[in-house]
């Protein structure tokens, strides 16, 4: 193993290389997809946001029939949201020609999210993590309280943090996880940001890295874009201990992903991915497509998360079902071109082949 990748992020989470693959919610971290990049030197990692606790159980016991190495889950810190009979009825209105489109049936059974319930549900996934024994828990959307993070460390549980700003970092620091992770600009699906606004957490990750590094002590992860080996030994020369990938891992065979969303991505140049909360209420990378476009002057107007992502739930399942990319949630980092149709080990053979070969300088 390279002595570049020894380091406290590889010892502290049992780790042959310091690739973690990034905790995709809704569907794509298949049990299969976790163990595979856990048997292959790396930590798999499951997108909870969206599951139950039930749900975590079931996948939690899955993968540990696959894998004796260490995995972990992530799940989304809940943010107070309000929604008013109005927002509801312009928003509907606004869906209404996308669901005739797809011949989706009336909505009026849909069940909108209440706040209490998802901080019940939260409460309710943290405690199934611990009863679970899981090695690993990482939060996104903000940090939760402290004594979930003191119970959570009590029961040996590594706890990490996502940020978008060197100020995010240093609250996560402070709150007392293990690790943060760095989201740059150019990472696909929703923004980790929590104190800052959408724009003001839009910075780059090679800039974001060297300052994070220098006002955090806690090893400092990055992601955003990265695909490959060169992207590994960028962000580790900048100075951080590992990387979180998701782009790269979502093309692999193993995943959960549609095969239009993979083929969508394979065939995607860079220009093509854009910020949207049209889908979700939560600004997001993904990319381009007709919903996208054609709600690109109302989104400020929309429901805030989770309420915008149950109001098109249905657009989504439907135009994924009908195999019709220009209304389903595409999401993707800014680094289409380099992603790849192929098994997890071949992808972590290569980035360490490539590490390797860029160390030697050959």
């Amino acid at each position: 193993m390279l002595i570049i990748f020894n380091n406290e992020v590889t010892k502290i989470l049992r780790i042959q290389y310091p690739i973690i693959q990034a905790p995709m919610a809704g569907g794509v971290t298949t049990s299969k997809l976790v163990a595979e990049v856990s048997n292959s030197g790396g930590l798999g990692m499951v997108g909870a946001g969206y599951m139950t606790s039930s749900q975590i159980q079931e996948q939690a016991r899955e993968i540990k029939k696959l894998t004796s190495n260490f995995f972990g889950i992530n799940l989304f810190v809940p943010n107070e949201f309000h929604v008013t009979d109005h927002e509801l009825k312009t928003a509907n209105q606004l869906l209404k020609p996308f669901r005739e489109k797809l011949h989706i049936q009336d909505t009026d059974d849909v069940e909108i999210p209440d706040y209490k319930k998802v901080v019940e549900t939260f409460h309710d996934q943290v405690k199934v993590i611990i009863e679970e024994k899981i090695p690993v828990c990482s939060f996104t959307f903000g940090i939760p309280s402290r004594e979930i993070i003191h119970e959570l460390k009590q029961h040996r549980i590594i706890v990490l943090g996502t940020a978008t700003t060197v100020k995010e970092a240093i609250e996560i620091e402070k709150s007392g996880m293990d690790m943060v992770v760095v989201q740059g600009s150019e990472a696909g699906g929703h923004r980790g940001n929590f104190l800052e606004d959408h724009q003001e957490s839009q910075i780059g990750l090679f800039s974001l890295i060297p300052q994070v590094v220098d006002n955090v002590s806690i090893p400092v992860i990055s992601a955003g874009g990265i695909m490959d080996g060169r992207g590994l030994m960028a962000s580790i020369c900048l100075g951080a201990k590992g990387v979180q990938m998701g782009t790269a891992f979502l093309t692999c065979i193993e995943s959960g992903a549609s095969e239009i969303h993979k083929e969508e991505v394979l065939h995607t140049p860079e220009d093509q991915t854009i910020m949207t909360r049209s889908f979700s209420g939560k600004w997001a990378r993904g990319i381009k497509n007709r919903f996208i476009l054609d709600m690109q002057k109302s989104e400020e107007s929309l429901p805030k998360f989770p309420v915008q992502n149950t109001l098109t739930k249905g657009i989504r399942k439907a135009a994924t079902v009908q195999k019709n990319h220009e209304y389903m949630s595409l999401w993707s980092g800014q680094s289409p071109r380099l992603a790849k149709k192929q098994t997890v080990k071949s992808l972590i053979e290569s980035i360490v082949e490539e590490s390797t070969l860029i160390l030697s300088n050959k």
